[in-house]
């Protein structure tokens, strides 16, 4: 996140072994991200901060409750998989509906400090050409999946088909 040059929110656990985020922080983090970083390790309500308009990109693990939340803001997202739903949900995310954009790993399965910046500034980059596809394909998408009646319609939906092979 330091390496964006861009204001950050990061909510975290702290690492294994610790019992605070900052005990895992590198030495003068917090000084040199003061007054555009803040680093968070307890829960947060995750779709109030999502639906405030100084949140441009969320990073996150790709999971499904996650992606929802995401997919009905207007943040950019970012996608980190770590479990196989997990990457399941990123290759729709990113091949099929190119609404994100995953961390680029290496072939340890590791990603750099580097990777996750670069991935942040392209999504973040209004006149790159990734940017504003990414941003156009989740702004459509958004628009289908907040539109009104769109869940209770599947469920009306699935009754009907219900109720006819019963009957």
């Amino acid at each position: 996140m330091e390496l964006t040059g861009l204001p950050f929110l990061v909510a975290v656990k702290p690492p294994r072994g610790s019992t605070t985020v900052q005990e895992g922080l590198p030495e003068g983090f917090e000084e040199r991200v003061k007054g555009r970083g803040v680093v968070w390790g307890g829960w947060v309500q995750q779709p109030l901060i999502l639906s405030h308009p100084s949140i441009g990109c969320f990073v996150n693990h790709c999971g499904p409750g996650t992606i929802w939340e995401a997919l009905v803001s207007d943040c950019q997202m970012v996608l980190i998989p770590f479990l196989s739903d997990q990457v399941l949900f990123t290759r729709l995310m990113t091949e099929e509906f190119e609404v994100s954009l995953e961390v680029y790993r290496e072939k340890t399965g590791w990603f750099s400090k580097e990777s996750l910046s670069n991935a942040i500034k392209s999504v973040m980059d209004k006149d790159s050409d990734l940017g504003k596809l990414v941003r156009s394909n989740h702004t459509k998408l958004k628009e289908i999946l907040v539109s009104p009646g769109l869940l209770t319609g599947y469920v009306d939906n699935f009754v009907e088909a219900l109720q006819e092979d019963l009957i």
